[in-house]
């Protein structure tokens, strides 16, 4: 079966701002992060491409362009059951104000069962990006074989949950993977089983070193919430 590589998007103006996006419309890459995105069709330019796989959000669209235009011909699909998880009540909220709150408890520790109000579940949101990957998967394979390789951009609880089912992990463990802003995850899906052959390579290591005490390092004790802004 193919394989699948996981783009995250770029640094978005709501990752800067710590405002949990979720679907709010507009939300677009900052500066750094439309840096990023010029920059990835470099980064895998020595791997063929069969297709990309896109999130109906601006800041994935705006993230796999770059790509396109250096590869004029290859097709973009859009692929509503890869977009951000739908945080209902949350999106559009300061990460900060939310903190606080019972349910983050949850959705840090015991994600299978957290639900946002007015949104959807952290486990329905998996299931979907699961089912989603099989039928491109699929689709993938019968157009282009076996060998083929393709890009998913989308965003970061989304690729955590994905890997975690490739790992065979339970969903209340995903939290302890992270994935950068343009980072690449890739999946290499076989009859058997899948296999994890990168996870979050940025090819920058600054996000390795020491954080200063306090502020940003603070905030990052627990997983952010939709991902969070990478390396300073």
């Amino acid at each position: 079966m193919p394989t699948l590589i996981l783009v995250r998007h770029g640094r978005s103006t709501a990752n800067t701002s710590g405002v949990l996006a979720g679907r709010t419309p507009g939300v677009a890459l900052d500066e750094r992060g439309a840096a990023q995105a010029v920059a990835l069709p470099a980064r895998l330019a020595q791997v063929p491409l069969a297709a990309v796989v896109c999130s109906p959000l601006q800041r994935c669209q705006e993230t796999v362009q770059p790509l396109l235009d250096a590869r004029p011909g290859l097709p973009l699909h859009q692929e509503d059951r890869i977009s951000e998880c739908d945080y209902g009540e949350w999106s559009g909220r300061k990460l900060a104000e939310l903190s606080d709150q019972p349910l983050m408890e949850v959705v840090q520790q015991h994600p299978s069962t957290a639900a946002f109000p007015g949104g959807e579940s952290m486990r329905g949101m998996q299931a979907r990006a699961v089912d989603a990957v099989r039928d491109w998967n699929a689709r993938i394979e019968a157009a282009h074989g076996a060998e083929a390789a393709y890009v998913m951009c989308s965003h970061g609880d989304i690729i955590k949950s994905l890997v975690a089912d490739a790992l065979g992990m339970h969903l209340d463990l995903f939290q302890r993977i992270s994935v950068e802003p343009c980072s690449v995850t890739a999946i290499r899906y076989t009859r058997l089983r899948p296999y994890l052959v990168r996870l979050g390579d940025t090819g920058d290591f600054g996000g390795l070193a020491p954080r200063e005490e306090g502020g940003a390092a603070a905030a990052e004790r627990d997983a952010a919430v939709g991902g969070g802004a990478g390396a300073p």
